[in-house]
């Protein structure tokens, strides 16, 4: 079958129905060029300053390279399918960018729950934070998570040479999409939705139950403190953690669950809704972390003075 697939192409073809698909395209543009140059800023002060150096901000930049991975996966495709109207894609392209999209969006969320792991510590165990937060342990559970995913994610991607195509076919979505592919297949696709239902399922409710696991801990926890006001500062150390976990799972979860199961989404609006979950928390994460994270702020702040006293300093040498 693999040496009949490498003739076939396929042919992107989502939003068949929108009239304003080159604004959005545009819009989608926008959110890219911000996305890669707040996370990339982000990284650089984290990676530029010794102070940073912990186990919390090592999750942060964690976060922040998987959401340029995610953005960079469908994004820069979509502007040259939809906006130069070249919806051709080689067969093992298809399966790059399918590969690199189902690696990038589960480690969102096993990201997601490292940071939870870190406020769970952080406030339950006040005391013993030092010895379980270190950042021997925060790089282990970063590492782990991207070698367990890359592990599934190449046998999920290995596992699509098997089928075979008859012809060019036509995948409804905005980018080479797993289930939209597997089912133009000619012969049987069961291994195939079973790896992708299982996979989703557990990549996306494992992280979300630990997730709420922490919280409730993290709740009981601040109802016990004697002090109100410790509580209320403990609570808002979450803010921009909980805000981000609300903006990637929910608009994911409705949309994995229903078209998996349910099937009778319109495929546009199916379309819309996953480009749009997918495209928007790579973008707001760091915006979010910057501007809720007091460290990163002053040290934001710091290298835009520097850079202005340098522009200053080089503007007055220049008029002397």
């Amino acid at each position: 079958h693999q040496n009949n697939n490498l003739d076939v192409c396929f042919y992107i073809i989502g939003f068949q129905t929108f009239s304003f698909i080159s604004v959005y395209i545009v819009f989608l543009a926008f959110v890219y060029v911000v996305t890669v140059l707040f996370n990339c800023f982000l990284i650089c002060i984290i990676v530029l300053n010794r102070c940073l150096h912990t186990p919390k901000f090592l999750a942060v930049l964690n976060l922040a390279v998987i959401d340029v991975i995610l953005n960079t996966s469908t994004i820069p495709g979509m502007i040259k399918t939809f906006l130069l109207k070249d919806n051709f894609v080689p067969f093992n392209l298809c399966l790059l960018q399918m590969c690199v999209y189902y690696a990038a969006l589960p480690l969102e969320s096993y990201a997601l729950a490292i940071l939870a792991y870190d406020r769970l510590i952080a406030i339950c165990f006040p005391l013993r934070h030092n010895s379980f937060n270190t950042l021997r342990s925060m790089s282990c559970m970063v590492g782990l998570s991207w070698v367990y995913v890359l592990s599934v994610d190449i046998f999920a991607t290995g596992i699509m040479t098997r089928l075979s195509f008859c012809n060019s076919v036509r995948v409804f979505s905005y980018f080479c999409d797993y289930a939209p592919v597997f089912r133009l297949a000619c012969n049987d696709y069961t291994v195939q939705w079973s790896v992708a239902s299982t996979a989703s399922i557990v990549n996306l409710m494992g992280p979300f139950t630990f997730i709420l696991l922490s919280y409730f801990s993290i709740l009981v926890t601040v109802f016990r403190m004697k002090s109100v006001s410790n509580g209320i500062k403990a609570l808002t150390t979450c803010i921009e953690h909980l805000i981000l976990v609300v903006v990637f799972y929910i608009p994911i979860f409705s949309i994995f669950l229903i078209g998996l199961y349910g099937g009778s989404v319109d495929p546009d609006q199916r379309v819309l809704s996953l480009s749009l979950a997918s495209c928007l928390p790579p973008c707001i994460n760091p915006i979010v972390y910057s501007l809720k994270t007091k460290e990163i702020t002053t040290r934001a702040l710091a290298l835009v003075k520097k850079i202005k006293l340098a522009h200053n300093n080089h503007h007055n040498k220049k008029k002397g």
